[in-house]
């Protein structure tokens, strides 16, 4: 996966030169996860996990290999990224919270927050593999970005039959059978009950919808700042990608502690002071180091969330938590064409700067506006409590 993102990105750059195309690109990709979503949460709370994973994989792979084909027949055109964006995203619906959901299934309670942060270790080590091969792969005239599409396309067919190996996923059985809207409706209003946990998603629109859009901007920081090409661009790639497994590992120590509800809030701020760095690194080396950072903070801020939303909703839940959670993503596509056009007017590295300094101010304002409502819920459900063993016989005497 993370071969086919270097090697759409640098695609789309290289057809049109524009930072609004990549942002196009990324679009295609949220629209379709900001409307289905939702459903993908209720489908994994409701339907068997390891089935819903194999067809909606299997859909991708197909997606990827139609994708190689056209670019080996030299036929590929923009707009063709596009159809393949919005198969993708309409793919990742589903997949992300059935399989975030599935970890809930496969693990005990308390050892959710350790098991989600694990699974993002493995996702980021292929991150330090991926992107570096991807640039060089691309480079390789008889490999190009075809074959690149060729390897992911293999890669997505050999993860559908490991899952075949996996549980069923079924989901828990119910006294009551309701509709699937119904289901959908229930999970937001039990996100909303939740303050705690509707603050873990609101800090993860912030961070994720304005700051990850840097991911698809890479390319053009790689050949209009640096001028490295694709090489280069695989490099700054396999920077963040080394701070992320660096900083999961560090993560992992302390999923289970209350420290994660002090360190999410602290990565998440640090993140945005690290985009900073980034627009304002002058030279590739600073680029690289200032890619490490990056990388390190948006991992260990998502591993962090990811865990203390997981550990924090009841398992029936799961993967409508998660659904809602993931939201954050398909905005994230969403803001990229904007955040494009305007890299495009003022420069890229100058917008990397403004994105790292809104990420900064919209955590802070979370915290201060979301912990109080917190706190508040918190003391209600508690004097409620109190009222009604107040209220009880057993009270009364």
């Amino acid at each position: 996966m993370q071969m086919q993102v270097v090697a759409r990105g640098y695609l789309a750059y290289d057809l049109t030169g524009k930072n609004s195309a990549l942002g196009g690109v990324m679009l295609a990709f949220g629209v379709p996860q900001l409307i289905l979503g939702l459903w993908g949460g209720v489908l994994a709370d409701r339907l068997p996990k390891r089935r819903l994973l194999v067809i909606c994989q299997s859909i991708i792979a197909l997606n990827s290999a139609w994708v190689a084909v056209m670019i080996e027949a030299g036929q590929l055109e923009y707009w063709m990224l596009i159809v393949a964006g919005v198969v993708q995203g309409a793919g990742f619906a589903f997949v992300g919270p059935a399989r975030q959901a599935f970890i809930g299934d496969l693990v005990g309670r308390d050892s959710i927050g350790n098991a989600v942060v694990l699974q993002q270790l493995s996702m980021n080590s292929t991150r330090v593999i991926g992107p570096s091969l991807a640039g060089s792969f691309i480079a390789v005239a008889f490999i190009g970005t075809g074959g690149v599409y060729f390897m992911t396309t293999a890669g997505f067919f050999i993860a559908v039959t490991t899952m075949l190996r996996l549980p069923p996923g079924n989901p828990s059985p119910r006294e009551n059978q309701v509709s699937p809207l119904a289901d959908m409706a229930d999970g937001l209003r039990y996100v909303a009950g939740r303050p705690s946990i509707l603050l873990l998603i609101l800090t993860s629109f912030a961070v994720i919808m304005v700051g990850f859009p840097y991911q698809s901007f890479l390319p053009s920081v790689a050949k209009d700042v640096y001028g490295v090409g694709s090489g280069g661009l695989g490099l700054l790639q396999s920077a963040g990608a080394v701070g992320a497994v660096v900083a999961t590992l560090f993560v992992a120590t302390y999923a289970g502690s209350k420290k994660a509800w002090l360190a999410q809030p602290l990565l998440a701020f640090l993140f945005g002071l690290s985009l900073i760095g980034l627009g304002m690194a002058p030279s590739f080396p600073l680029g690289l180091l200032a890619m490490l950072a990056v990388g390190a903070l948006a991992s260990g801020f998502q591993g962090m969330n990811n865990s203390l939303t997981m550990s924090s909703t009841d398992s029936a839940y799961h993967g409508r938590v998660q659904s809602i959670s993931m939201l954050s993503w398909s905005m994230f596509g969403l803001a990229a064409l904007p955040i494009g056009i305007v890299a495009d007017h003022i420069g890229i590295q100058e917008t990397l700067a403004l994105l790292g300094g809104i990420v900064m101010v919209l955590v802070a304002l979370l915290q201060v506006f979301g912990r109080s409502s917190a706190v508040l819920e918190d003391r209600r459900i508690h004097a409620h409590m109190t009222e009604r063993r107040a209220g009880s016989p057993a009270g009364g005497r």
